[in-house]
C-alpha cells in the first residue's frame, strides 16, 4: 500500500483486494470442494501471499464462509428485484421463479458451493451471523405475494412460504446440479440452450398451477 493514500483510498484498495480474493476463492472452492481447495494455491492464482489472504480472512474456514456469504447475498439481491407492489400475484410469483432460474443458470458455481456445504451438513453456514438471517427476505417476499394472491382470489392453495421457495429452488437447483447424471441416464442435457426457454417457463407455470389449486382433491 502506497504512502500518502487517504483513508478512503486505503479502504477502497482493501475492499478491492478482498473482492478479488473472494472471486478466485469461490472458483477454487467450487472446483475442488472445501477439503480440496488450498489457500496457498488461491494465493498463487492471486499472485499474492497466503499471509495476505489470512490478513483479510484469518483462516481457510473464514474464507469459505465469506465465499458462501457472498454467493447467498447475490441470489437474495436477485430475488428482491421482484416488484410486488406493481405486479399482480400470478405475475409476481412467476417472475420470482424465472429470476431464480436465470440466476442459477448463470451462476453455476453457486450450485456447486451449496452442494459442497450440504456435504458438510451446513457446518459453515451455521457459523455465519450473516447467513443466519439471510433467508428471511425471500420468505417475506413470498409471504407478501401469497397474501396478495389470496386476497385477489388468484391463489386458493393454503401455501407455506418455505414450501413455495423449496418448489422453485429445487427445480432450478436440480437442473444444474444433476445435469451430468440426468444426461447419462436419460440422454437429455437439461442445461442445453435448446431446453432453456421451455424449462424456464415450466418452473413458473408449475408454481402458479400449484397455488391455483391444480391437482387438489375435489371436495364433495
Amino acid at each position: 500500500m502506497m504512502r500518502g493514500m487517504t483513508t478512503t483510498e486505503r479502504r477502497r484498495d482493501a475492499e478491492r483486494t478482498k473482492a478479488e480474493i473472494l472471486q478466485v476463492a469461490q472458483r477454487e472452492f467450487a472446483r475442488k470442494g472445501y477439503a480440496g481447495a488450498r489457500v496457498d494455491e488461491i494465493a498463487e492464482l492471486m499472485r499474492t501471499t497466503k499471509r495476505m489472504i489470512y490478513y483479510y480472512f484469518s483462516s481457510k474456514e473464514q474464507l469459505f464462509i465469506a465465499v458462501l456469504e457472498k454467493a447467498y447475498s447475490e441470489v437474495r439481491a436477485v430475488e428482491q428485484k421482484v416488484d410486488v407492489a406493481h405486479l399482480a400475484p400470478v405475475e409476481a410469483i412467476r417472475t420470482l421463479a424465472e429470476l431464480t432460474f436465470d440466476h442459477h443458470d448463470a451462476h453455476r458455481d453457486f450450485i456447486k458451493l451449496v452442494a459442497i456445504e450440504n456435504i458438510h451438513q451446513a457446518e459453515h453456514i451455521s457459523k455465519s451471523p450473516v447467513l443466519a438471517n439471510l433467508g428471511t427476505p425471500v420468505l417475506d417476499l413470498i409471504e407478501r405475494i401469497l397474501a396478495a394472491g389470496k386476497a385477489s382470489g388468484d391463489f386458493v392453495t393454503e401455501a407455506d412460504a418455505v414450501d413455495v421457495h423449496m418448489i422453485i429452488s429445487s427445480f432450478c437447483f436440480f437442473r444444474v446440479s444433476n445435469a451430468h447424471t440426468f444426461g447419462a441416464l436419460f440422454g437429455r442435457d437439461m442445461t442445453a440452450p435448446e431446453n432453456r426457454a421451455r424449462l424456464r417457463k415450466m418452473v413458473g407455470e408449475m408454481v402458479v398451477a400449484y397455488l391455483r389449486g391444480a391437482g387438489a382433491a375435489d371436495v364433495t
